[in-house]
């Protein structure tokens, strides 16, 4: 018989995809999803506001700079949640960038300027962000 303790130690994972195609439009079934498992597992206001940002962000770059706003390309989101976080990746069909050579946004000369921000803002609200080595998936993580 399995004792009360193994049990305990035993976490499981949910696993949730999207397929997007790549338009803007696409953002509203991104967030239903977030608020669907922000719900489903009680995520606290301050962690469900970063996983919004960060995606939003995330997504409209895969859209945008990744697939070019090509409809007939799409933008993979996944979402695992696991015992205390949530592992997010979005994975889009561009050719991927150099996330290291990017201009820091808190430089003087670059504080004026509209674009630029989205990859420092989600460094500063996922508790951890990875980049693939072609740079065309990134990976959030956030603790709940």
């Amino acid at each position: 018989m399995e004792s009360k303790m193994e049990h305990d130690n035993v976490h499981t994972s949910e696993l949730y995809t999207l397929q997007l195609p790549s338009k803007l439009e696409s953002i509203n079934l991104l967030e239903l999803l977030i608020e669907e498992i922000a719900d489903k597992h009680r995520v606290e206001d301050d962690v469900f506001a970063n996983m919004m940002t960060c995606l939003n962000e995330a997504v409209m770059n895969a859209i945008i700079h990744g697939n070019q706003q090509q409809e007939s390309k799409i933008v993979i989101v996944n979402a695992e949640v696991e015992h205390k976080r949530i592992i997010w990746t979005i994975t889009d069909e561009g050719e991927g960038f150099d996330y290291n050579s990017l201009p820091d946004p808190t430089a003087p000369e670059n504080l004026e300027k509209l674009t630029g921000r989205g990859v420092f803002i989600l460094k500063q609200l996922a508790d951890q962000c990875i980049f693939n080595s072609r740079g065309n998936e990134i990976e959030l993580h956030f603790k709940i």
